[in-house]
């Protein structure tokens, strides 16, 4: 005999939440319990949906639930209710036996599907409503011992329900009142007085197979709430009789009289609100235009991010470049990534991990868009970029690495006069002194930077700007960008820390041209992306073995690591280093490693020794506010590796944005903190309408190729699909004057049908509630 589980409602004299009871109940069913006791305090919800792992039938006693006990009851379970409970007794009921021993409050056995519910008693208003029946199951049952509130049955679909009507003597009607409105389907099986029906359906005696339901179905039903002595009582079929929906042609009737006459004669004179409005009387028809629709479609392009523009830092809307390939307006296409960032080659298309693409849609249907190829196509264009018009003032910025020249670049396409003062020989920061060759071709990183300047970027180098400096360019230019970078590197304070290689100093003599000796035998302390860099490099210079250690999982992208592996690196972690001598490196865990080189590459911090304590938090930092914007003068703005450690790509969007806001300061306008636009839900794109390719076919198409396979996430595509399907022809597409183009629905002709969102593959066309305008209306 299988153990019951008893469940208390009230512990320690005080009632646990809902929750709380829940949890326990789970709690014991995992624990193999499948007979429970449940002593409820109003508690929702008790019964279901739950099953047994094995299959094993769940058995309920309940006693004092609160609402909804027993709903989306699942197959194989009974729950026994001792006495009456609140409403929604079997909501959504999807299949138990639920036995109520008292009265049920109002929507009993409401949207039940499939199961069996008894009750002992009465049932509240609308019990029964919207029951229905999947032919797949078996159809719901709902038994009542006497009687129903009104309004019971409503849009009932499917299903049986009996009222038995016992102990209702002196009822007018043991439906109540309203009974049946808006059913469809299904039978209720009645015994007593019956008014004021619904004209929804008929009102029938029963035949022979109805008398056989009844017969067997009542003792099953008696014998389960225990009152059998009533069957001799309830078989009396003389006193039933059942109600069935009509059918749709039955339903075709006219009304006598005019729904106006009815309204103003024969429901209230003057209507229900007459003494307090003039109604027009306007009846409104199913399918209506202008204010009256219930919901309105909107062309909202470009409302919406989407996903590779909202997961890149550098907010490129690849989704528009591909537009304008797929218009043949190629050099557009190419040059409107100028627009976001002046290395679309070199970082987008090589050393960028791509986090665009690892949320395109289209990785749903094949492979993502290769972003990274098109990157590289825009390598040799906007050498001829040039100022609309020259400013009168000007900026200087401190650093010529990816931020700083980012911010050049779009502060001289505004026309500002841009000063930069670097403190190395050569201009690109860790771009051009840091990323190894097999990452980064030199010669398009030297062509983009060679773009820049072109625009007429004045690059004073050998410049260590100090302290004096600085307060003069604050005093001298009208705006002055941080873009220092982080070129300290951070050494472990452990023993012999002294024998360790910074990991920036290795790679930055490396791109000199410089060889260092490694040894055969390397360890690199850190596997952050810079750290696998620095292992590239190791085996370049002649490692043969190289060993990664890190205290975490590693933080490189996936894709570095597995290059590292593929090299024959192995990668060590959580790592703990305790010492470091001539021999190699020391585990806190006792593991020792050999090694003839350690290179420390486990981050790197900015030098702000120039600027102002002023300027500067407890941390070391740069006090900033939302616009990166100096929170001590309003002149100083700050991007790239200054202010966090990030990506090339995270680089490219701060020194635009700085640039950007100089420009709004500059110009009397307030600042930008750039939010983006929500990313486009999935569910708007219709990834349906896409044909798959091959992964290994699309690598080898040109670049070119990526304009057909483009899902234009968000960003409308002009294939006019919207225009020719609307069935009331109310969709205009407007070509306007500067060649842009705009699709329009007429409120006159549209009826609000929704089929234009349902088609658009962009996800662009979207329904408007009415609500406020039919208010308003």
């Amino acid at each position: 005999m299988s153990k019951v589980a008893r469940i208390d409602g009230i512990v320690n004299g005080k009632r646990i939440s809902t929750q709380k009871l829940l949890q326990e109940i789970y709690k014991k069913l995992d624990e193999g319990y499948t007979e429970f006791e449940v002593f409820g305090c109003g508690h929702h919800d008790i019964g279901g949906p739950l099953w047994d792992k094995e299959g094993r039938p769940l058995k309920f006693k309940i006693t004092n639930p609160g609402q909804r006990v027993g709903s989306m009851g699942m197959l194989g379970t009974q729950i026994i209710i001792e006495g009456s409970a609140p409403a929604d007794v079997g909501w959504l009921n999807a299949g138990a036996e639920i036995i109520l021993k008292g009265d049920g409050g109002d929507t009993t056995a409401h949207c039940a599907a499939t199961g069996k519910i008894y009750v002992a008693g009465r049932v509240g208003t609308r019990s029964g409503a919207l029951m229905k029946h999947d032919p797949k199951f078996p159809p719901p049952e709902f038994w009542v011992l006497k009687n129903t509130g009104s309004f019971s049955f409503e849009f009932m679909g499917g299903g049986i329900a009996v009222v038995c009507g016992y102990d209702c003597e002196g009822y007018e009607s043991v439906l109540g009142k309203r009974s049946c409105v808006g059913m469809v389907g299904g039978t209720v099986y009645v015994r007593g007085p019956v008014k004021d029906l619904s004209d929804d359906v008929w009102l029938m005696d029963l035949n022979d197979a109805d008398i056989d339901f009844l017969s067997k179905g009542l003792k099953e039903f008696l014998t389960k709430i225990d009152r059998m002595e009533l069957y001799s009582e309830l078989t009396d079929f003389s006193k039933w009789q059942k109600i069935v929906a009509k059918t749709y042609e039955e339903r075709q009737l006219k009304l006598l009289i005019p729904v106006k006459d009815f309204r103003e004669h024969k429901w209230v004179e003057g209507g229900i609100f007459g003494d307090l409005i003039d109604e027009d009387y306007y009846v409104a028809n199913f399918v209506e235009k202008g204010d009256l629709r219930l919901k309105y479609p909107e062309w909202r392009n470009a409302k919406y991010s989407a996903p590779c523009e909202y997961n890149c830092p550098t907010y490129i809307p690849t989704q528009k470049r591909i537009s304008l390939l797929r218009q043949g307006k190629t050099k557009e296409a190419l040059e409107l990534v100028l627009d976001y960032s002046p290395f679309p080659a070199s970082v987008c298309g090589q050393v960028c991990p791509n986090l665009c693409m690892d949320e395109c849609t289209r990785k749903y249907v094949d492979v993502p868009v290769r972003i990274k190829e098109l990157g590289l196509l825009s390598k040799d264009v906007g050498f001829d970029i040039k100022p609309a018009e020259e400013k009168d003032k000007k900026v200087a910025i401190i650093g010529s690495g990816v931020s700083g020249l980012t911010a050049a670049w779009h502060l001289r396409k505004m026309g500002y006069k841009v000063d930069i003062y670097e403190k190395d020989k050569v201009v690109g920061g860790k771009l051009k002194q840091v990323i190894p060759s097999d990452r980064l071709n030199q010669k398009i990183l030297e062509t983009e930077i060679k773009r820049v300047l072109n625009t007429g970027v004045n690059v004073k180098t050998e410049i260590d700007v100090d302290k004096k400096l600085f307060e003069k360019l604050t005093k001298e230019y009208d705006a002055v960008i941080v873009a220092v970078g982080a070129h300290n590197p951070v050494i472990l304070p452990v023993e012999g820390k002294e024998r360790l290689v910074k990991g920036l100093d290795f790679l930055k003599a490396v791109n000199r041209g410089e060889t260092p000796k490694v040894g055969k035998k390397v360890v690199v302390i850190g596997a952050g992306n810079a750290g696998m860099d620095v292992v590239l490099t190791a085996y370049k210079l002649g490692a043969e073995e190289v060993v990664a250690l890190d205290i975490q999982k590693p933080a490189a992208f996936e894709k570095e690591i597995e290059h590292a592996k593929k090299l024959g690196a192995k990668i060590l972690w959580p790592a703990y280093t305790e010492k470091i001598d001539e021999k190699g490196v020391y585990l806190k865990d006792g593991r020792f490693i050999e090694a003839d080189m350690v290179i420390v590459s486990i981050g790197d911090r900015p030098d702000f020794s120039f600027l102002p304590s002023e300027y500067l938090d407890e941390k070391g930092k740069v006090r900033l506010n939302q616009y990166l914007q100096s929170e001590v003068n309003e002149k100083v703005f700050v991007a790239g590796d200054a202010i966090k450690l990030g990506l090339f790509t995270h680089a490219i969007g701060d020194g635009r944005k700085v640039a950007l806001n100089i420009d709004r300061l500059l110009s009397g306008l307030p600042l930008d903190d750039f939010k983006k636009a929500p990313m486009i839900p999935q569910d708007k794109v219709k990834k349906e309408y896409y044909p798959l390719f091959n992964p290994m076919a699309v690598m080898e198409k040109e670049p070119e190729f990526e304009k057909d396979r483009c899902m234009s996430c968000g960003f409308c595509r002009d294939c006019e699909m919207c225009k020719d399907v609307c069935p009331e022809q109310a969709i205009v597409r407007i070509q306007n004057q500067d060649g842009t183009f705009e699709y329009y629905s007429d409120p006159t002709k549209c009826i609000g049908c929704g089929i234009c969102a349902g088609v658009c593959p962009c996800g662009i066309w979207t329904m408007i509630d009415n609500v406020e305008k039919y208010l308003e209306a």
